[in-house]
């Protein structure tokens, strides 16, 4: 089935569209328990998962994440406008002592089971590996073992996969920030971004389908962007994806003055070239970092809210 008002595609005993909200019923109003599949509301455990279905009910807390560290690092986490629940999240943290930044932006993947919970245990064990193992000396070698501690933690959400729904998951950019050098690790296609005041470039490269077909020259991006696997991630974080879950990582020169942005594809989608990005941050020159981020995700917001959006920022 699709659903009448996106378009988007819902199982047959669903009760409301999980990409818009819609009630997939006109006949009577949604029972006050379980939002997917009508259980009573004695069916719901105190964590707020329907114990017939599985699926987990709306937090409000969720909704909207705002983390602001200091002046110049910070970040927010928003639900946007269409989607029913936020399965985004994001970590920060700052160690004053050796003068590094960390920040982690995680997209759970909506297919998959608890994804709002795979996003949340990536980002915060993530960050908290990173802050507590400050001995590593090599930024790179500190990433990768991050996201392997990560990987083990997503794997071990308990879960009961169904038949419409694959493992929790969740893709992850990670940024460690220190002495001048910038170093970015990612799975999946949420990105990092450099923005100084006259050039700008992606650090990452997403790891989907249309870039590794237009990457091995089988289509064109305008061909790649027509097809239905355009958006589909080759790499993420899960438990069936674990032989895959290697992060890519690059090291970058901080020139000088400028912004380190991560964010999830509900921002890039609206602004998917990095001088459109640039220009949206620029024009909030002079700003603090949580003001900017803010900023861009009201943005996109303005522009449809199609997706969830989260934005972190490090003023340099």
């Amino acid at each position: 089935m699709q659903c009448a008002n996106c378009g988007f595609s819902i199982s047959i005993d669903d009760r409301f569209c999980e990409e818009c909200g819609t009630s997939t019923s006109t006949d009577q109003p949604i029972s006050p328990g379980c939002e997917k599949c009508g259980a009573e509301i004695g069916e719901i455990d105190p964590e707020g998962y329907c114990l017939k279905c599985g699926f987990r009910q709306s937090s409000l807390e969720r909704d909207r994440l705002e983390v602001l560290i200091n002046s110049h690092l910070a970040g927010v986490s928003d639900r946007g406008l269409r989607h029913r629940h936020n399965e985004d999240f994001l970590a920060l943290q700052q160690i004053d002592s050796i003068n590094r930044q960390i920040i982690v932006v995680c997209d759970g993947v909506s297919s998959s089971a608890q994804a709002d919970i795979a996003s949340r245990i990536a980002a915060e064990s993530t960050c908290q590996y990173l802050n507590t193992a400050i001995e590593t000396a090599d930024p790179s070698l500190l990433i990768r073992s991050a996201v392997a501690h990560a990987l083990a933690s997503v794997c071990d959400i308990p879960t009961k996969v169904g038949i419409h729904s694959d493992y929790p998951s969740t893709t992850i950019v990670t940024a460690i920030v220190q002495n001048g050098l910038l170093t970015v690790g990612w799975l999946g296609d949420s990105r990092a971004y450099w923005i100084g005041e006259y050039n700008s470039q992606q650090l990452t490269r997403d790891h989907s389908w249309l870039d590794e077909v237009v990457a091995a020259g089988e289509m064109s991006v305008e061909e790649a962007e027509k097809s239905s696997n355009a958006h589909a991630i080759t790499r993420w974080l899960g438990a069936d994806a674990q032989t895959d879950a290697i992060p890519t990582i690059v090291d970058f020169d901080i020139p000088g003055s400028g912004y380190i942005l991560l964010c999830t594809d509900g921002l890039w989608n609206y602004a998917p070239e990095a001088e459109s990005l640039a220009n949206l941050v620029r024009k909030e020159s002079g700003k603090d970092a949580i003001t900017i981020a803010r900023s861009l995700v009201d943005f996109a917001r303005d522009r449809g809210g199609h997706d969830n959006i989260t934005v972190g920022l490090f003023v340099v």
